[in-house]
């Protein structure tokens, strides 16, 4: 057995199958001359060798890395080009992955983890993009005039260890930057609690998808590919405050700030402020001020840090004009730990003078949500929500044990009783407990708690309607997420969770309302993935099979690793006759969940308020080849 160590490249064309479907001929004439033209003599150019070509893929060795990714860049590069002069409708785009690592050599062909591992990356590459390993990286940091950003250890499918990945940075402007690892987003630092559940919505059968949380290192988040129109009011994002202490027990302490800064801000009605799930995709991401400006499409920008030490805070503030690309003010806080929420108040008014010094009135007080004053009580409060974001059985556990303890210490507070049912929530969805129905009416149980002591809340208001979506209760979860909306129009969470709700209802152009607006609101949301999913559940109730198709694709294009985007892409293009793409799709869920059955989606999914369009759902799924299964 040859063995040797080599640069291997991966590709494969986005959609190939919907695009034949459409014009096969005209897809397979462009193929070829791509190939010909500009890929082939690329090849050539930097010494590379075409193990095989695989219908719409292709497999291709080089004895450099340097090599490799220069010839991908100048692909990608060119072939970007050549679409340019194309409708969108006709265009081939690729998806590449480069690994350096050992392969197996026989006769003409290569096998192993080298191999494997190149292909796993080509399906995480955004299309028309490039990711390579962190071996890749290794040697070519120092040496190529590209950027590269750092995605993080990710599990693929297959691969035993965790595979650094990073993604290249095309753009000219991006020579030689390297941007700091990239946060999973699911892992860790969901914004709010309740939005867990938008997940659970669109992520599959309760008791097959959250068997194991699929996307807890490999969502990807979506970047802004061009400025944003700025809204009519002062646009502000507030990035994620950075936990300088050291200790990893403390980053919930300024996950929390940032929090209470953001739903300071928003209470004001003078504002626009982006929402903290596009905020929070900055976590733990170098990046620059001017950049995240144009990507969230706002003016100004409040950025900072957090030291604790015993009972010693130091916070500092920073608030910029990116449009301006001026700094306003900065501000150094050396306080005691009690003093937090003066600080904060501090920082939000000093935000309101700057911007708008002719809202200094009456108005100009702390926000008008039931604050906390109690500092264990706060403190227990954001440890819980840290564990809860965790998602292992354990940490959920804990996270039970501390927002009882914020109970205990302070019992009026209503988000406490309302993210506490968000844990029993989740017991119910991953098994964690022993009866799933128990868990649900504790959920319910905790959730009227919190809404009997502030009917305004809009967190309690999600937190009670999502207990009654899940529970198949549709017209009682739409009425309380119209009432979140009510509450809190500026929420990005509240408009999604009432267009997933009108969408079950058949309610189609409503839905897609809200969604405009959660988008606006939250242009990077991490969870943009599953608002696609949304959207395509929408459009098939309201038997737009054609349009279902259509953001079934943006969902999986968003999230290569979401189940529910396959999922509906199956059912409505297997509806639609279109059965390559169906099959396609079916296979590519079935990777995913390798035991899905349509038996275990009739008992689980809760999408469908009226039994004839979930028949239909699944009987697309099963013209899609999904196997029937049994319900014993």
């Amino acid at each position: 057995m040859e063995r040797r160590l080599a640069a291997i490249l991966a590709a494969d064309v986005v959609g190939f199958s919907r695009l034949t479907e459409a014009n096969e001929e005209g897809t397979v004439t462009r193929l070829k001359e791509l190939r010909s033209e500009i890929i082939h003599p690329e090849i050539a150019e930097h010494r590379g060798r075409v193990v095989k070509l695989m219908g719409d893929g292709a497999l291709v060795e080089f004895a450099s890395v340097v090599e490799a990714i220069s010839c991908a860049v100048t692909v990608q590069r060119d072939v970007a080009a050549y679409n340019a002069e194309l409708s969108e409708d006709d265009r081939i785009e690729f998806r590449m992955g480069i690994n350096l690592g050992d392969i197996v050599v026989e006769d003409d062909d290569i096998y192993g983890d080298g191999v494997n591992i190149a292909a796993r990356l080509e399906a995480l590459a955004d299309p028309g993009g490039i990711c390579i390993s962190g071996t890749a990286f290794d040697q070519v940091k120092t040496k190529f005039g590209a950027g590269f950003e750092s995605l993080g250890a990710l599990k693929v499918k297959n691969i035993a260890e965790p595979v650094r990945a990073y993604r290249v940075l095309l753009g000219p402007e991006d020579a030689g930057k390297v941007v700091g690892v990239a946060r999973p987003v699911l892992a860790r630092w969901l914004p709010t609690a309740i939005t867990f559940a938008i997940l659970a919505l669109v992520g599959g059968a309760f008791g097959i998808a959250w068997q194991k949380p699929w996307a807890s290192n490999q969502e990807q988040v979506p970047v802004a590919s061009s400025a944003l129109p700025l809204p009519d009011k002062p646009s502000i994002a507030v990035l994620p405050f950075a936990n300088m202490s050291g200790d990893m027990e403390q980053e919930y302490f300024a996950d929390g700030m940032t929090e209470d800064i953001i739903s300071d801000l928003s209470d004001f009605g003078l504002f626009f402020v982006i929402s903290r799930n596009s905020s929070f995709a900055y976590k733990d991401v170098s990046v620059d001020i001017k950049d995240a400006a144009r990507e969230l499409g706002v003016q100004y920008i409040l950025e900072g840090s957090v030291r604790k030490s015993g009972d010693s805070l130091r916070i500092t503030a920073r608030f910029v004009d990116a449009l301006a690309d001026k700094h306003i003010w900065a501000e150094r806080y050396n306080r005691e730990l009690q003093e937090i929420f003066q600080v904060q108040d501090e920082i939000t008014q000093r935000i309101v003078t700057s911007v708008a010094p002719e809202y200094l009135s009456a108005e100009l007080k702390r926000a008008q949500r039931m604050e906390t004053h109690n500092l264990d009580a706060w403190d227990a409060f954001m440890r819980g929500y840290w564990h809860l974001l965790r998602y292992t059985k354990d940490d959920n556990a804990k996270a039970q044990q501390f927002l009882r303890q914020a109970i205990d210490l302070e019992p009026n507070q209503a988000n406490s009783h309302s993210v506490l049912a968000v844990t029993y929530l989740m017991d119910g969805f991953f098994g964690w407990s022993e009866s799933r129905e128990e868990s649900f009416q504790e959920a319910l149980l905790s959730a009227e708690r919190g809404l009997a002591l502030d009917s305004q809340d809009s967190q309690a208001l999600r937190s009670i309607g999502l207990v009654h979506f899940f529970s198949n209760n549709h017209d009682a979860a739409l009425g309380y997420y119209e009432r979140a909306v009510a509450a809190n129009p500026k929420e990005a969470e509240n408009l999604a969770l009432l267009g997933a709700a009108l969408g079950v209802a058949g309610k189609y152009d409503a839905a897609l309302e809200q969604y405009e607006a959660a988008f606006r609101l939250s242009p990077r949301d991490v969870h943009i993935a599953t608002w696609y999913g949304y959207l395509s559940i929408a459009a098939f109730v309201a038997g737009l099979d054609e349009e279902a198709v259509g953001w079934a694709r943006k969902a999986v294009e968003a999230n290569p690793q979401f189940p529910g985007g396959y999922r509906t892409l199956a059912a409505s293009a297997g509806n639609l006759g279109q059965f390559a793409e169906a099959e396609a799709a079916r296979g590519k869920l079935l990777e995913l969940l390798p035991h899905l059955t349509i038996a275990q989606l009739r008992e689980n999914l809760p999408y469908f308020k009226n039994t004839g369009d979930l028949e239909r759902y699944l009987d697309g799924l099963l013209k899609a080849g999904l196997p029937e299964g049994t319900t014993e």
